[in-house]
């Protein structure tokens, strides 16, 4: 009995380690999500991602990369993007790219891996997102594209949708308010909204790093994924059917670098896990048909396979071992300040993830 509670004590201890590193980021990155949202006009992505030309994909991808919308909100709201008259390529780049990284995961970035992986995340996803993109529009354009597609209003349920990263609010009324209203409902947007979504799901990758921390050993890894390519085969296989935000797959990535994990194989978990997953897939296929969800797939895993040996070529250009290329948080120390961050944010999620009473309730648009 006294082991197991030495476990969970080993265990609790590990994960409160890595909420002190990474709560202050949390928070700031929610904070500029909660900008982006205040002052971003609402049909400023849509506006973007008309038309089925090259530009708009390189513009769906550039955008997709701050949007703080995880691997449940992309999805609504890439069924209204298409309602609106976006392209697949556009689509398939939006998909991609806004939920593999975003300003809330690149503070976390940096919080727990280091400056090369916090700059090459979302460089990367922005890559994959327009070679995807375009990959799908040359597909459509010479192979043609499903007979059978749906129609865009059965894509999603109207009533699958509660969260603010789904919703949006009347252009009209936007445009009347001020800039102290459109900036308090941006804050209740950051820390409610998306908390909301991602603050559970992040907690859920902060305890998984604590296990790690605790039960894998760097013997099993220099044992059985010490080659860099088969750890980046298994990083493959795990994460494409996971369900895994990109703010929650930093904290599992970090603790697996810590036990040896190469910076490649992390990063390809980074990238493939919000991008794919058994439940978005089915959606997806019905956003952008059966061939373009192949083709879709098959992109992400072949970028995300040579970004992480480029990255692993990199390291290793540089003098760093790809095996002890994360050795231990660098950024700060515990203190009272993170602390207050920690404790702060669970307050904020827990706030955020209770019920709200008589609340209305918006739809996809």
């Amino acid at each position: 009995m006294q082991g197991i509670i030495d476990i969970i004590i080993a265990v609790v201890t590990a994960s409160w380690e890595v909420l002190l590193e990474s709560a202050p980021f949390v928070l700031l990155g929610s904070f500029v999500a909660g900008l982006l949202k205040a002052f971003l006009p609402e049909n400023f992505v849509a506006r973007h991602l008309g038309g089925r030309s090259t530009l708009s994909i390189l513009k769906a991808a550039a955008l997709g990369v701050p949007l703080p919308l995880c691997s449940c909100g992309v999805l609504p709201a890439a069924a209204g993007l298409k309602k609106q008259g976006a392209g697949k390529g556009a689509l398939a780049s939006f998909l991609i790219s806004t939920p593999e990284t975003g300003v809330d995961s690149i503070a976390v970035s940096y919080a727990l891996l280091d400056p090369i992986i916090t700059v090459i995340r979302p460089v990367t996803a922005f890559f994959t997102a327009v070679a995807a993109g375009v990959a799908i529009s040359f597909t459509e354009k010479h192979f043609g594209s499903d007979s059978n597609e749906p129609e865009e209003e059965s894509l999603v349920p109207k009533t699958a949708c509660t969260t603010g990263c789904c919703c949006s609010h009347d252009i009209a009324e936007a445009e009347t308010e001020g800039a102290l209203d459109k900036f308090r409902k941006g804050m209740g947007f950051a820390f409610g909204d998306l908390l909301k979504d991602i603050g559970v799901w992040f907690f859920v990758g902060v305890l998984l790093a604590g296990v790690i921390s605790v039960f894998l050993s760097p013997d099993i890894v220099s044992r059985y994924l010490s080659n860099e390519y088969y750890s980046m085969l298994l990083m493959l296989a795990i994460s494409v059917p996971l369900y895994v935000c990109a703010t929650a797959s930093t904290p599992i990535a970090a603790a697996l670098a810590l036990k040896g994990i190469s910076p490649g194989a992390a990063l390809l978990f980074l990238l493939a896990g919000p991008a794919t997953n058994a439940a978005s897939l089915t959606v997806i296929s019905r956003l952008i048909g059966r061939k373009a969800m192949a083709v879709y797939l098959a992109v992400i895993v072949v970028m995300s396979f040579l970004a992480g040996m480029a990255v692993n070529y990199l390291y290793a250009s540089l003098g760093i071992s790809i095996t002890g290329w994360l050795t231990a948080p660098t950024h700060q120390e515990s203190s009272p300040l993170a602390a207050l961050a920690a404790v702060l944010l669970i307050i904020l999620v827990v706030k955020a993830s209770m019920p709200v009473k008589n609340g209305a309730h918006c739809e996809v648009r």
